[in-house]
């Protein structure tokens, strides 16, 4: 019998591309290749890239450069560039880095096994040619669920099963006129690492045109997964033992919208809480000009759903934000969070900004400033304006020397620092329901070093903050536990875990 051929995934970017490096994963074990952590051991090392911000872009050709150094040092025999730069860039990537044994876009996925195979065979897969993968499906939401040609990474399931499946395994709230599916469909998805914390898409792609943003013409148009696909994969995850699951699209609040009823994120996250096994379910990615009071409710006030928001803000100066193609304004903003946090005082608010976008005055800075002093975030991104190509704001007049931009850069990432500090200390004396995520048993705790770590309902994995432990006696990855705020480093902070009589006294 030949050997297996070996393979590893190495991924860059957002919680999206991971969702799509473990569908990569389960097609290519599914087809006998053998998964590896290490792309030294691998016979082919498959980079899923970043194509968002040059930063990101610069990362994914650093990782491709770095994997194909193995080539000259380990088992490694082949380079394969995948994810979105790949997409958005196609033939143009695989001749400025003729380091890459290959460059597949999205619709190779489906044979990803058969393209692996023949790059490493020696032979040759020509780099696809980008397209506005917009133009890929209908125009009207209504019509896209019927085309099923078109790839869409993370969605993949197993075919459905010929027998019916039991009435109570599939979701009773998909909208009247759309056929449901025969049985529940396993995902087509191998889990690269045992994280208690897994994401799930609930869509892909943007309707919305942010003139910043390149990202709709290589993901395409928005269209949702059914219900049943998104509540299965969830039961799936929770059989693998894990205890979050994050909800991931480029956009969370639309979800529904082609499926005939905007509201059905409202009804399918309570079925999603109620998966034995899940103890946490946590809404990324939403839109604050979409945000509807029903949505609010269900988010702040149904058990095991985390009062958390990532509310993509990106300005607050009304003047740059109708640049940008976006809506609303400081006091808008404010009456948002405000909203939220009457409902649930310690919901969790995360979001990114923009500084420097062409033709942003003193003023409009000024204007962010004030807005964030407000908003009480626990977690905040800020970046520089850059010209993405392909965007409607690269044709924009205004456009801000570089010195400028560095310099409101530097500023307000310095403002942000100290206010999210702020807000993590305002938590002191908080009760909080921590998943523990590691756990160390070797920690000195007279050099300083933390037993164990987990998060909190409002910190989000990779972007937000943790909780540290002191001591770690019972702690395990996966637990949920009750701990007490005791301390904070900057956004981090450090809790002891509760339990019997101090439980019942934090409570009072």
């Amino acid at each position: 019998m030949p050997e297996r051929r070996t393979v590893a995934l190495v991924t860059l970017g957002c919680a999206r591309n991971e969702v799509d490096s473990e569908e990569l994963a389960g097609r290519l074990a599914a087809d006998g290749w053998q998964l590896v952590e290490d792309a030294a051991d691998a016979d082919v090392a498959v980079v899923n890239t970043c194509g968002f911000v040059e930063a990101a872009k610069k990362d994914s050709v650093d990782a491709l450069l770095e994997a194909n150094d193995l080539k000259d040092h380990g088992k490694t025999q082949a380079v394969v560039a995948v994810g979105c730069m790949a997409e958005r860039y196609g033939k143009d990537l695989a001749e400025a880095l003729p380091e890459a044994d290959g460059v597949l876009g999205f619709d190779d996925y489906a044979d990803i096994s058969d393209r692996l195979q023949t790059i490493l065979s020696g032979g040759i897969h020509a780099a696809h040619t980008p397209r506005d993968r917009r133009k890929l499906l209908p125009l009207s939401p209504a019509e896209r669920q019927g085309a099923t040609d078109v790839a869409l990474p993370g969605h993949a399931q197993e075919p459905a099963p010929q027998e019916p499946a039991p009435q109570e395994s599939a979701p009773a709230d998909l909208p009247e006129g759309v056929a449901p599916v025969s049985g529940p469909r396993a995902p087509l998805r191998r889990r690269l690492g045992s994280s208690p914390v897994a994401s799930v898409k609930l869509a892909s792609g943007c309707d919305r045109r942010c003139s910043f943003c390149a990202i709709p013409s290589f993901r395409g148009s928005f269209i949702s997964r059914r219900p049943s696909d998104v509540l299965g994969e969830t039961r799936w995850l929770a059989e693998q033992g894990v205890k979050e699951i994050m909800l991931v699209s480029e956009n969370n609040t639309s979800y529904g919208k082609d499926l005939g009823d905007i509201r059905l994120l409202e009804t399918l996250l309570p079925e999603l809480a109620a998966v034995d096994g899940i103890e946490r379910v946590r809404v990324s990615y939403l839109q604050p000009a979409e945000m509807r009071p029903g949505l609010i409710d269900v988010l702040t006030s149904t058990e095991k759903i985390a009062p958390y928001f990532d509310l993509s803000f990106q300005h607050s100066a009304p003047g740059v934000l109708r640049a940008m193609r976006r809506f609303g304004d400081t006091e808008r903003f404010l009456e948002l969070l405000e909203t939220i946090r009457s409902r649930a005082p310690q919901a969790g608010v995360r979001s990114n900004f923009i500084v420097g976008f062409p033709g942003e005055t003193e003023a409009d800075f000024a204007e962010l400033e004030r807005f964030l002093n407000g908003a009480r975030l626990d977690a905040v991104g800020v970046f520089g304006y850059s010209d993405e190509e392909g965007t409607e704001a690269v044709t924009y007049e205004g456009k801000l020397p570089g010195d400028v931009i560095a310099e409101r850069l530097e500023h307000l990432s310095r403002l942000a620092e100290e206010l999210t500090a702020q807000r993590a200390e305002e938590r002191l004396g908080e009760t909080l329901s921590v998943l523990v995520e590691s756990v160390d048993e070797s920690a000195d705790a007279d050099d300083g070093e933390y037993a164990a770590v987990g998060r909190a309902a409002h910190q989000a994995p990779e972007t937000d903050g943790q909780v540290l432990f002191t001591a770690g006696e019972g702690l395990v990855p996966g637990l949920m536990v009750e701990a007490k705020v005791v301390g904070t480093e900057g956004v981090d902070l450090v809790a002891e875990r509760l339990g019997g009589e101090r439980l019942e006294e934090a409570g009072r």
